[in-house]
């Protein structure tokens, strides 16, 4: 009995230490970054942004169905934020490398700057698309459209017929400029 009472408690252990792993998530860096001094984050509902334009096909109506929102988070690098822009910087750069759920789409760099796309889901089934930026001019961040069941092919479908609204897009932009 006490051999069993011994592996129980072994295996309790265990189970205790792998389920309470220390990995950062991107939503809880979301969370995190909407509390912090110096940081610009805004959560936008899709359709206050983007509005089909009435000729479109029922397929892109329905593809704009399952774009649910829009998060932001950006960090304006300054001379007195470098610590925290390299801080910063590197924390997000670790959530993508450690993180098994985010496949990378796409990586570009141009310009001093340097931008990755991942997306969660199966590639015919997307459930989230992030886009991660960072240079030494303008600062870092990352956008994240959520959604359901999002087609990829329909998505640029969408982007191809979509108006954006410019007031919208004006106070979006604004996050960018320092309000």
């Amino acid at each position: 009995m006490k051999k069993f009472t011994t592996l129980c408690s072994l295996v309790f252990l265990v189970l205790f230490a792998t389920a309470c792993k220390n990995e950062k998530s991107l939503q809880s860096y979301l969370v995190e970054a909407n509390e912090k001094a110096g940081f610009s984050s805004i959560d936008v509902p899709v359709s206050s942004v983007l509005s089909p334009k009435a000729d479109v096909s029922d397929d892109v109506k329905e593809t704009i169905k399952s774009i649910k929102k829009i998060n932001v988070v950006f960090l304006q690098k300054t001379q007195e934020n470098e610590t925290v822009y390299e801080t910063e910087k590197a924390t997000l750069k670790n959530i993508f490398k450690d993180n098994k759920e985010y496949k990378t789409l796409s990586s570009m760099k141009m310009k001093g700057m340097n931008m990755n796309i991942y997306y969660s889901g199966e590639t015919d089934s997307i459930d989230e698309i992030v886009a991660f930026g960072y240079s030494q001019e303008v600062g870092v961040g990352v956008a994240r459209l959520l959604g359901e069941n999002m087609n990829p092919s329909k998505i640029m479908e969408v982007i191809s017929d979509m108006e954006m609204d410019p007031s919208n897009l004006q106070s979006f932009s604004a996050i960018f400029k320092g309000k």
